[in-house]
């Protein structure tokens, strides 16, 4: 198979052996999606199916002979080619909606457009990218029921964040410059908002990971996929759940803390993206804290298994906003330049305290910044240390989170396996 698909033979050493191999290729390509085609079409009577096994493999056999008859006589000679046989499409198309008004799908004739260009393709030499073009328009024919079916269930808010997205990372990143401003050099625009783009995307993979398992996976899987999007988020959203339910409050305190664990694995991802000598300090301390938070969320759940309440998971609002990612960008070059200065001014407890103000409200940002300086003249120790002194703040912040809003019983089991992590995140690093 790899030898039928390697680099073609130049064309003056081309034989009558390359010419079937091209051809039985662009052959292939037609039966394959003649198939499909033909497939998805099999119910209508026979004379009313646009095009089907047969018509699509004289299709892709058609572009084949057009594109060696192209490297012949020229390369105008294939383009005039394909004009004349999309005119024929439109033409049948044309003629199809006169007998059938209701019928405005034009999926089966840009099938026929594509499989021509891909024989035309394969005749020309370029055999791999052919083979991988059938494939690609096979996997998409055949996928209609799911694809629509996906579209359906898109929101408006979801399209526009995926749009958001992509404007922040496919248009504005490759405009940024890829080098050191203000002190030190501390700001790079195109590495910072990298960093902005990562985040973002985290929030954004786990807010449809959340949609498409649905409630019916439970408050531990919301947990985890909302520890992914931003564990204070649903911290706070579970807390309130909890307020106005109390018979969730059990379940709702092992969803926190699943959140809780799956954040202390976030924060070893984006250092291991940033910062690879950062994880080993890292990954015992963190990892402790993460295995600690699973084990009590375990044990709430397992203990409260059977308690089922009126209302389900909550659903996390979308977590990916362009204001949102702008501010974060913001306060992350604020942290960075202070980080800095007090690292210069005050030395390693200039950088401790500025991690442990940061932990109050984000994780997120104090690691990256962290992770950035230990790159550029910060000790892996002192960066590392920063990043665990953030963790342990925030954890308290949100189990002060719970307490405050919600109070009952799901303040004291949040606060109990909090407790127990951080403790055990402490004894771990002092016996490292």
């Amino acid at each position: 198979m790899m030898g039928f698909l390697s680099a073609p033979r130049p064309e003056r050493e081309m034989d009558e052996m390359e010419l079937f191999r091209r051809l039985g290729l662009a052959l292939a390509i037609g039966l394959l999606l003649g198939v499909e085609r033909g497939w998805q079409l099999r119910n209508l009577p026979e004379g009313e199916r646009v095009a089907g096994i047969r018509s699509f493999t004289l299709m892709g056999l058609l572009g084949g002979l057009w594109g060696i008859l192209g490297l012949e006589m020229g390369e105008a000679v294939t383009g005039i080619a394909f004009l004349a046989f999309a005119a024929l499409i439109i033409t049948a198309h044309v003629m199809r909606l006169r007998k059938e008004p209701d019928d405005q799908g034009i999926t089966t004739e840009i099938g026929g457009l594509v499989t021509f260009a891909l024989g035309a393709v394969a005749a020309r030499g370029h055999l791999s990218v052919a083979a991988a073009g059938g494939v690609a328009a096979l996997a998409l024919l055949s996928a209609k029921q799911r694809l629509h079916a996906f579209v359906s269930s898109i929101e408006y808010v979801e399209l526009v964040a995926a749009v958001r997205l992509l404007l922040i990372s496919v248009v504005m990143l490759p405009l940024l410059p890829d080098e050191g401003y203000g002190p030190g050099g501390a700001i790079n625009p195109y590495r910072l908002w990298w960093v902005v783009v990562l985040i973002a995307a985290i929030s954004f993979i786990g807010y449809i990971a959340i949609k498409v398992a649905g409630p019916r996976i439970g408050t531990l899987l919301t947990g985890f996929f909302g520890g992914l999007a931003s564990s204070t988020a649903l911290t706070l959203s579970f807390a309130r759940m909890g307020k106005d339910n109390h018979t969730l409050q059990p379940v709702l305190a092992a969803g926190v803390c699943v959140a809780a664990a799956t954040m202390f694995l976030r924060i070893l991802l984006i250092v291991v993206v940033l910062s690879p000598p950062m994880l080993r300090p890292l990954a015992f301390p963190l990892g402790s804290m993460a295995l600690a938070a699973y084990a009590g969320a375990a044990l709430l759940w397992l203990d409260h298994r059977g308690v089922v309440g009126k209302r389900g998971p909550a659903k996390l609002a979308n977590p990916f906003e362009l204001a949102t990612a702008i501010k974060f960008g913001l306060f992350l070059a604020a942290v960075l330049v202070a980080s800095k200065f007090l690292q210069e001014q005050f030395g390693d407890q200039g950088v401790y305290a500025l991690a442990a103000l940061s932990g109050l409200a984000d994780v997120d940002a104090i690691s990256v910044s962290m992770a950035k300086l230990a790159n550029s003249g910060l000790t892996v120790s002192v960066a590392a240390a920063a990043v665990v002194v953030a963790s342990f703040v925030n954890t308290l912040a949100k189990g002060a989170m719970v307490i405050v809003v919600c109070g009952g019983t799901m303040a004291w089991r949040v606060g109990a396996v909090f407790g127990v992590s951080c403790a055990v995140g402490i004894a771990v690093l002092n016996f490292a």
